[in-house]
């Protein structure tokens, strides 16, 4: 595809130790154009405050409380301008030097969406919880059982979408915390667009350095699976 613009929309709540590495290593990036968006999820820990000192350089979006991940997505998306749009955490667990191998398979014309993969991957893996891996394992697979799709990693952050497709998902989305991630792959799923994976590295967090994802939010993701793909209205 003819490629101008990548956007990268940075959905961040309470990442003030983070928040100004990650926008660095996303500005550094030679890739062309950039969008950077950034919107913070009504942080209450200063993270807002280094957010601000971004405008005039970045689209910023200052939500007055936290709504959730789905949420601050959903007003980063109905910003993007680029051709291309990638969603970057802000918790330095993703690293945006991969954002060339993300969008190769757009770029080449063979797909409309990418997940960039932690497990289906020979690059760099930081080793932690056992427990996380058999749960995202668990959700992966019971996504996978309703969309159709041959997923290894249904919950990564890095999520590729051409703005054409992205436009058309749009719409329907309607989760506002992390069930947003099953909720994308169920739309990929339903209006049947090319997918590929490919491998990342990870430099997981702990818990004492911050990580928030925990066992309620994997419950959760069973319950978003189900009813993004069984109960959900939205035309196919």
């Amino acid at each position: 595809m003819e490629f101008k613009k990548l956007t990268v929309v940075i959905p961040v709540f309470n990442e003030v130790k983070t928040l100004a590495k990650v926008i660095s290593l996303v500005e550094a990036v030679a890739i062309g154009e950039k969008e950077i968006i950034i919107v913070d999820d009504g942080s209450n820990d200063g993270t807002g405050e280094i957010a601000k000192n971004y405008r005039g350089r970045h689209k910023v979006i200052l939500l007055e409380k936290n709504l959730g991940k789905g949420a601050a997505l959903r007003r980063g998306f109905a910003q993007a301008t680029g051709d291309i749009v990638i969603v970057q955490d802000a918790d330095l667990e993703y690293n945006p030097e991969d954002y060339k191998i993300l969008i190769k398979p757009i770029l080449d014309d063979k797909a409309d969406v990418v997940f960039g993969s932690r497990f289906f991957s020979s690059q760099p893996h930081r080793v932690l919880y056992f427990s996380h891996f058999l749960a995202n394992r668990f959700v992966t697979f019971l996504s996978n059982v309703f969309t159709g799709l041959n997923l290894s990693d249904v919950e990564t952050c890095y999520k590729v979408f051409t703005n054409v497709a992205l436009r058309k998902i749009l719409p329907h989305l309607r989760s506002d915390h992390f069930g947003i991630e099953v909720e994308l792959t169920a739309e990929v799923a339903r209006h049947k667009f090319r997918v590929y994976e490919v491998g990342i590295s990870y430099s997981g967090r702990t818990y004492e350095e911050g990580k928030k994802i925990n066992w309620p939010d994997g419950l959760a993701a069973v319950w978003h699976i189900l009813r993004f793909n069984l109960f959900c209205s939205c035309p196919k």
